[in-house]
């Protein structure tokens, strides 16, 4: 990207031409997405995001993720979760998730001119989501067929829908994804701040219902998370991805890593259903089951995870009434 230019991309739509139809109970992506699981591969998918130079950009600019980690983590995947599980009432969830991005746009550190609502850079961030679907059933749920990737990557089309997005960032097949997901690892993703921000964790606040934890036990709770995550994410890097933030990875990590994988997995295999589902994802289920009535609310996150005081009148925050 030149100094002063913006990548190409259409503003965000005005509507929708139809109102799209949602995923379902029976689909794949309710099966592997949702799952409390999935937080094992959440700094991969903060750092991968950051690495869009874009993004990144709009991160280090505009948010403060920084200041309250784990609270933001925890409440974001409320409303991400609602575009895929609630119903008929996901594209006015999508709606919501991606008006939190209006006018989040400046311009980089290198003079480049950036968007939140670019649709490639909304695009990206959403083929992160589907990716770490993807890996979730790879990795730590006993693998997926070719055409159960097909399958989900059909899937993933019709989730984004609800965001009422231009369609023309999203490739045309499941091939045509893998060729794009490449193209980004190698050519378009950056070693930035943000990306390296979600990686180290030796700064990160305590979540408020820990703030009974002494300090010197939080830092050590933090060393060993540390090593754990870099062990974790690193092995679901793509290897341009690794080259890129300067990694290296063995047969042997590999090895380890897989079978941490095969571990979790035989784990939630005896574990109760429900009890992995997020909270949004649990009451879906209920709803599409017959355990609550179909109009039920929405499950909105717990005050302990809202954002800080000053922060919940602004537009650009997920911040319910709870």
């Amino acid at each position: 990207m030149t100094s002063g230019s913006v990548a190409p991309g259409c503003p965000v739509s005005g509507g929708y031409d139809d109102v799209p139809a949602s995923l379902g109970p029976e689909s794949l992506t309710w099966k592997y997405f949702g799952q409390w699981t999935g937080m094992l591969q959440g700094p991969w998918a903060g750092s991968m995001q950051n690495m869009h130079p874009q993004l990144g950009a709009a991160v280090q600019q505009h948010s403060i993720f920084f200041l309250e980690r784990m609270p933001r983590l925890f409440r974001s995947v409320y409303p991400i979760g609602g575009v895929v599980f609630d119903g008929d009432r996901a594209p006015k969830t999508g709606a919501e998730v991606r008006d939190y991005h209006i006018g989040i746009k400046g311009v980089d550190d290198q003079g480049r001119r950036y968007s939140a609502l670019n649709p490639e850079v909304f695009y990206w961030a959403h083929a992160t989501f589907f990716k770490s679907t993807l890996l979730a059933a790879e990795w730590l749920g006993g693998g997926l067929t070719e055409a159960q990737k097909r399958q989900l990557f059909d899937e993933h089309v019709t989730w984004y829908r609800m965001y009422g997005m231009s369609m023309r960032p999203v490739p045309a097949s499941w091939e045509d994804f893998e060729r794009y997901w490449d193209h980004m690892c190698r050519n378009v993703l950056e070693d930035n701040w943000a990306a390296r921000e979600v990686l180290d964790l030796s700064t990160m606040p305590k979540h408020p219902s820990l703030d009974w934890m002494p300090d010197w036990l939080w830092r050590l709770n933090v060393a060993g998370m540390q090593r754990f995550f870099d062990f974790t994410t690193v092995g679901l890097f793509d290897p341009a991805v690794r080259e890129l933030m300067g990694y290296t990875w063995s047969p042997r990590q590999e090895r380890l890593h897989r079978l941490f994988g095969a571990a979790v997995y035989q784990v939630t295999r005896v574990l109760p259903r429900r009890m992995l589902m997020h909270p949004r994802k649990r009451s879906a289920w209920d709803r599409a089951h017959g355990r609550l009535p179909a109009d039920s609310p929405l499950v909105e996150t717990p005050a302990r995870n809202l954002p800080p005081v000053e922060y919940r009148d602004d537009p650009h925050f997920y911040s319910p009434k709870v």
